[in-house]
């Protein structure tokens, strides 16, 4: 935690200048980085209280001082779309992969989320908060700002609220803004395989008003995709979960287009995440929507599927957001520097556009965008200070390096 009063100085870039605009960044906007040469940030009860050039700084009695010379100070990186807490990892079935079998081979052999499920079950809330603990720390000196964290290795009503007592731990102990998601229906648990729609019945008539009695989540998603859940299945559990006021964040298109993008924005989904397959009417679904996509290019990085089309929905102007996805089976990296690294290199994003969409869009998508995401008056200060470097492009370039030198909450 930093001081109650605190002077960044020397800034030699603070970047992200800008108000929070009514809508995430698309066209012009997204494709520019404001910022301030030689600046200065003052920081009061964990708040940005000025910021300018460092010639109009003025006195600065009463703070504690950080020199940053030769470094880049930007908000911190904003990851809404995690899978946080859970037990053991699945390195047999990274082994697995090395060896030739796909993630859909893995999964049919009760591999995948399936395993994760049963080890979850197994395992005590202590032992969950502590491992999601130390990774929440891993995050937070990556640079992350603010996380989602979801649900969805619970896939019993027991286990699912286990997982969100778990998570409301991990925000009580947080320096960082967490938002909860709840995801029941990540898969089909083996007991239900011949009649899923009887979990989706169990989610909506017995899981569902317990998660919404709890007051944890704010968020429900679904793994809208085949082999796991329909359109008509997803519509019915978003149905039930507007009832409760709980907003839809969609894992949708990872493998195969099933109409799932216009399932998600007609129950007007805050996101959809994932978007690797696309076809010419996900993209009108989206253009004519207030929903973000959402790409996860370490996903696409670790189990090596194509990445997120993020040209032609830039071309669209729909809004796009970054974020790791992490999770022990298809992305175990919280590294948000990473993430806009892939983003440059294999989807061809500017560096301006990929930070853009790793921080001010990023906010958007957990409705974090009047606390975060830029520098502006009164936002919270959580905040990045690179090592030394000369261009925010060294972020993408020095992409094996960790550029983060200290990160402010």
């Amino acid at each position: 935690m930093t001081a109650t009063k605190t002077v960044l100085t020397h800034i030699a870039q603070l970047l992200q200048v800008r108000e929070t605009p009514e809508k995430p960044l698309v066209g012009t906007d997204f494709n520019e980085l404001p910022l301030l040469e030689n600046a200065y940030l003052k920081i009061s009860d964990g708040r940005i209280e000025a910021f300018g050039h460092m010639e109009n700084l003025g006195s600065i009695e009463g703070y504690t001082e950080i020199d940053c010379s030769h470094r880049l100070v930007l908000p911190a990186y904003i990851d809404s779309h995690t899978h946080l807490v859970y037990a053991g990892d699945r390195t047999p079935e990274f082994a697995n992969r090395i060896q030739g079998l796909t993630y859909a081979e893995i999964a049919e052999k009760g591999g995948g989320i399936l395993n994760s499920a049963a080890l979850l079950a197994k395992t005590d809330e202590e032992t969950l908060f502590q491992a999601a603990y130390d990774r929440l720390q891993q995050a937070i000196q990556l640079g992350t700002g603010a996380i989602e964290i979801k649900t969805g290795y619970g896939l019993s009503t027991e286990a699912e609220l286990k997982m969100l007592r778990v998570i409301e731990r991990l925000r009580a102990a947080s320096p960082i803004p967490i938002k909860a998601t709840y995801l029941a229906a990540h898969a089909v648990p083996t007991a239900f395989k011949s009649n899923p729609d009887a979990y989706v019945d169990l989610i909506i008539n017995e899981t569902l008003p317990q998660v919404a009695a709890l007051e944890i989540a704010e968020y429900i998603d679904v793994f809208l995709e085949t082999n796991y859940f329909n359109s008509a299945q997803t519509e019915r559990i978003l149905a039930a979960a507007a009832q409760y006021q709980l907003k839809p964040k969609i894992h949708v298109n990872q493998f195969t287009t099933i109409g799932g993008i216009t399932t998600a924005v007609k129950h007007g989904a805050l996101s959809v995440d994932h978007l690797e397959v696309m076809a010419p009417e996900d993209y009108d679904a989206l253009a004519n929507s207030k929903t973000v996509a959402v790409a996860l290019p370490s996903c696409s990085f670790f189990i090596q599927i194509p990445y997120t089309p993020v040209k032609e929905l830039m071309q669209r102007n729909i809004p796009l957001v970054l974020a790791t996805d992490f999770n022990p089976g298809t992305s175990p990296s919280l590294n948000m520097n990473f993430v806009v690294a892939l983003a440059c290199i294999q989807m061809k994003l500017t560096a301006e556009q990929a930070l853009n969409a790793a921080t001010l869009n990023a906010a958007f998508a957990l409705e974090l965008q009047h606390e975060l995401g830029s520098i502006a008056v009164g936002k919270r200060a959580q905040l990045i200070v690179t090592k030394p470097m000369r261009s925010y492009w060294e972020i993408p370039y020095y992409f094996g390096n960790n550029p983060i030198e200290r990160a402010i909450y």
